[in-house]
């Protein structure tokens, strides 16, 4: 494993130079390319080679380990990186976002050969599980026997970030737009710090459970480059668009897209930014729905239309094609009394909510459905 070492201070380089070529107890060989006290050395030598493996302390004054660790993951995204640290809270830090590992000072022969056994053991970059990830009701993935997995998440905000980025996966986000989203109260310092954090735990989660995309640092952001993963909500609505049109013929192809519709767009997570695209995708689901349900509504299968008109009324309250459709159908099959009721129903939501009324077209069927049946109780 070709190896660099930074630490600002020479006696701590020295001694992890010392243990890392004693090899005592190791399963892999540690080439040191690399000793320095300065980071932007190490970021040189770094452009001329490969390195496998960095040991970086995490306080530096001219750059913080973080900062570095995210600078040689730019040019060498497959590279184990390795945080030594003299402070407790940053150990702990460390080890919940590190790819790999931590090291407290001064660090122990023995420790050691632990981290380097674990760097021998890291899944090769390239060995992808065959998945999907999700953000319909929530962000998850399913494995290859399509059971649904949830991420095992240390904090709230590195599942927001990592949401944030597959939500503009191919373009590059900012730093100081992430962290303006995610950590508005928080001054520059400690805001970095954090984002730092979250991004390492979502590479540690992608590396983990052998997700093929990459998060790349470039420009002064962050961007996630997609590789041969699946995601729900893409493959829903590519299956939407790609669908004939909803005939009798045609109907259990349009029902089997509608199962992929497990849930709003991170409907559970109520992110204010992802409220655009909830409402975006509801109404691609709104309109598909209407036409699975007047299918059925024609082939007579009047409790599956009933059942789709009240999935529409119960999802988009404030849109009144779910009560037509209900009232339409409680017409035909002559129950007055519901028909009143959602209208009712209908009236009060708009009114109370928006401040408007019913359609002029909806409300003048309902008038002459009235009249026509004014005799029923």
């Amino acid at each position: 494993m070709k190896t660099i070492i930074v630490d600002d201070e020479n006696l701590a380089l020295r001694k992890m130079e010392m243990l890392l070529q004693s090899q005592n107890g190791f399963e892999v060989h540690a080439e040191i390319i690399g000793a320095f006290q300065n980071p932007y050395y190490a970021l040189e030598a770094a452009r001329k080679e490969t390195p496998d493996l960095a040991f970086l302390d995490i306080e530096m004054p001219t750059m913080s380990g973080f900062e570095l660790a995210e600078r040689l993951l730019e040019l060498h995204p497959s590279m184990q990186i390795v945080f030594v640290t003299a402070y407790q809270a940053f150990a702990v830090k460390a080890f919940e976002v590190n790819a790999l590992d931590y090291l407290l000072k001064p660090v122990h022969p023995s420790r050691l050969a632990v981290t380097m056994n674990r760097v021998s053991q890291a899944s090769p970059d390239g060995n992808y599980q065959s998945l999907s990830l999700c953000c319909l009701q929530n962000l998850h993935w399913v494995d290859q026997y399509q059971e649904a997995q949830s991420f095992p998440w240390k904090t709230l905000k590195a599942p927001e970030l990592f949401a944030y980025l597959i939500y503009y996966r191919g373009k590059t986000v900012s730093k100081q737009t992430l962290m303006d989203l995610l950590w508005p109260d928080y001054d520059i310092k400690k805001a970095t710090t954090q984002l730092h954090t979250a991004v390492y735990q979502i590479r540690k989660m992608i590396k983990t459970y052998e997700i093929d995309i990459k998060i790349k640092y470039k420009d002064e952001g962050y961007r996630i480059e997609w590789g041969s993963v699946k995601l729900d909500a893409e493959e829903w609505e590519n299956s939407l668009r790609e669908a004939p049109a909803v005939t009798p013929q045609t109907l259990a192809k349009h029902l089997s897209i509608m199962n992929k519709y497990t849930g709003d767009y991170l409907e559970e997570h109520r992110y204010v930014w992802a409220e655009p695209e909830q409402e975006r995708t509801r109404l691609l689901w709104l309109e598909h729905a209407k036409q699975i349900a007047e299918c059925h509504f024609e082939l007579g299968q009047h409790p599956e239309a009933i059942g789709l008109y009240q999935n529409m009324m119960d999802k988009l309250p404030y849109i009144e094609d779910g009560y037509a459709g209900l009232m339409r159908i409680y017409a035909l099959l002559h129950y007055p009394g519901e028909v009143k009721r959602l209208f009712q129903l209908l009236e009060d939501v708009l009114q109370v909510d928006y401040g408007i009324s019913p359609s002029k077209e909806l409300a003048e069927w309902y008038w002459e459905w009235e009249r026509k049946n004014s005799f029923i109780s």
